[in-house]
């Protein structure tokens, strides 16, 4: 009797939150471009606080659903290679974090219409940013992810699943409790 497939759809929502991620910077792109041309226009205002509000709430969910359920079972691994992928893997959520925080307030104060911040500086920090995202994306999707589902087969995969969504909606509780 072989064991269960692993759930595909773990590594669905975390493919699919790769591609969010992707698409979230390009429209941190084109804000960057959009207020160096036009200002804090209403539209790029509101721009502004979704791009702040995705990376300070999903991309964060999404690296501690990595942290809890995708690397733990790799750092396990008796192979030194993927073992050190996983090391690096998690340092990348901490440079990520720290780059986040340096672009974080510029966006809070576009949000709020103040121009204070520098848009060059702003670029230089979303170019750091984006080049980070794409390497951790692509040592997750080449390494990281084929070798958890293969360490994950016939574990409760649901179960993480379940866990992932319940943390969200916490979450969304508690900010729509604070506003």
């Amino acid at each position: 009797m072989s064991a269960a497939p692993v759930s595909i759809a773990v590594f669905e929502f975390l493919d699919s939150t790769h591609q969010d991620i992707q698409a979230q910077v390009r429209q941190l792109h084109a804000l960057v471009d959009a207020i160096e041309a036009d200002g804090l226009s209403q539209a790029n205002r509101a721009q502004a606080r979704r791009v702040l509000d995705y990376f300070s709430r999903e991309a964060r969910q999404h690296h501690l659903d990595e942290e809890k359920h995708i690397f733990p079972p790799l750092l396990a691994s008796q192979d030194p290679a993927i073992v050190q992928a996983t090391e690096h893997l998690i340092q990348d959520h901490g440079w990520l974090e720290e780059n986040w925080i340096q672009i974080a307030p510029s966006l809070e104060a576009a949000t709020n219409g103040n121009l204070w911040f520098d848009t060059a500086e702003l670029r230089h920090a979303l170019e750091v940013f984006e080049a980070l995202y794409l390497d951790h994306i692509l040592l997750e999707e080449s390494i990281a992810y084929p070798e958890a589902r293969k360490r994950l087969q016939g574990l409760d995969t649901l179960g993480m699943g379940r866990e992932m969504a319940r943390r969200r909606a916490l979450e969304r509780d508690e900010v729509r409790a604070r506003a």
